[in-house]
């Protein structure tokens, strides 16, 4: 059971050394106390309840839900288009930390989706969603046909997370959705997967859909593709060719990397000293980079790709992945000559998918690295949901 204090505490956004500092106790008082084996003093809590009060929420121009909502990516593209969120699914307790972090509203996170009653989710007029890809079985589908038998969009995602997506926009019959995956989706199982996506939300559902794959360096310095599917309930003039997308690589990795000559603040442990120069733990061992490096020549001597990306301020990176924490194998920035290469930071993590600096990183390095691995990259989806909006308005009272 969450304590009222270690509640407050993802409210504010405070790590256990940062509480520790503003509240004037030992890390010792705030781990017991976040472990509930002594209650804090009522003057602890009135600061962090004063720190962990939200700002006043925006009426909004229309609301929306935000499904496996991570660290709220999604959120923030839709919160950009004048959207006000009423709703939040997320069940990894470490991206709840962070969510609540940055969007410390007055209600709870709801957990598995799964578990929720549709009935139960308050109305709104968009549903926004980052399903996870899981494998669809429709395996029953052709002996159906074949016996006469009815099937619809229960039997063929039932088991699947985008069940739950289906469910709610059956019951709440929104304005518009806003889905988003990754590319492969569409490869899926020989494209069965998403022709019965396809099928379910424009034919079982009834809403008109438009689908793309959006690479989001147009953006950020980093080569990303991911599908998205934007419905809307009634026929609109909806065309992915109104994006306004900067040019490709327009952004370089110059533009996320701690500059490291005192024109940022410290943060943290991620940069030290006046010059704010990046800590020595992100520069890869000696072990771990000669590993990385016989490990790739051993697969260009097979003729295969794999191997680790080393770039500097010039260049975009690639696709910044959930497994970054092991080895930062995909992102490796080039140091000066004879210093082995670096991981980026979990704040660069952060500017390389579009989140600026107010952002708050509550958790440890290789929770956030998973979360910045697993998110969207906030500007594509801020500049989607910008183009639907006028549509949104449109429909989500008729």
């Amino acid at each position: 059971m969450q304590t009222e204090f270690e509640l407050l505490l993802a409210q504010a956004g405070w790590t256990v050394p940062e509480a520790a500092r503003r509240l004037g106790y030992s890390e010792g008082h705030i781990y017991r106390w976040k472990r509930g084996e002594e209650p804090p003093r009522e003057a602890v809590l009135t600061v962090l309840r004063a720190a962990a009060q939200p700002a006043p929420e925006a009426d909004g121009s229309f609301t929306f839900i935000d499904l496996f909502a991570g660290i709220g990516g999604l959120r923030r593209a839709m919160e950009a288009a004048g959207g006000r969120c009423v709703f939040t699914s997320e069940w990894d307790r470490f991206a709840q930390k962070t969510y609540h972090a940055n969007y410390p509203d007055n209600r709870p996170i709801a957990g598995d989706i799964r578990e929720v009653d549709a009935a139960d989710v308050p109305a709104h007029d968009v549903l926004v969603a980052g399903f996870p890809c899981q494998p669809f079985s429709i395996a029953g589908v052709s002996k159906k046909n074949a016996l006469g038998r009815a099937h619809g969009f229960a039997d063929e995602t039932q088991g699947t997370l985008f069940f739950d997506v289906a469910r709610l926009i059956k019951h709440h019959r929104p304005a518009a959705f806003l889905l988003e995956n990754v590319k492969n989706l569409q490869s899926h199982d020989k494209g069965n997967t998403f022709a019965v996506i396809r099928r379910v939300l424009s034919e079982e559902l009834g809403y008109q859909l438009f689908t793309k794959v959006i690479d989001a360096g147009h953006f950020v310095p980093q080569h990303r593709e991911r599908i998205v599917m934007v419905g809307f309930r009634q026929p609109v003039d909806f065309a992915w060719e109104q994006l306004d997308l900067p040019a490709y690589g327009s952004r370089r990795l110059g533009a996320i990397l701690h500059p490291g000559n005192g024109t940022e603040a410290p943060e943290g442990h991620f940069t030290t000293g006046p010059d704010a120069v990046v800590s020595e733990k992100y520069t890869l061992t000696d072990k771990l980079w000669r590993y990385l490096q016989d490990y790739a020549a051993k697969h260009r001597a097979k003729g295969n790709g794999f191997g680790f990306g080393l770039v500097g301020e010039g260049d975009i990176a690639r696709t910044l992945s959930a497994r970054y924490y092991k080895d930062g194998s995909e992102i490796l920035i080039r140091q000066q000559p004879g210093k082995n290469p670096r991981r980026l930071t979990p704040r660069e993590c952060a500017r390389l998918m579009g989140y600026d600096d107010s952002f708050r990183i509550p958790v440890s390095d290789t929770q956030a690295y998973r979360q910045f691995g697993n998110s969207v990259a906030v500007p594509v989806f801020a500049e989607v949901a910008r183009q639907m909006r006028r549509h949104i308005l449109a429909l989500k009272d008729g």
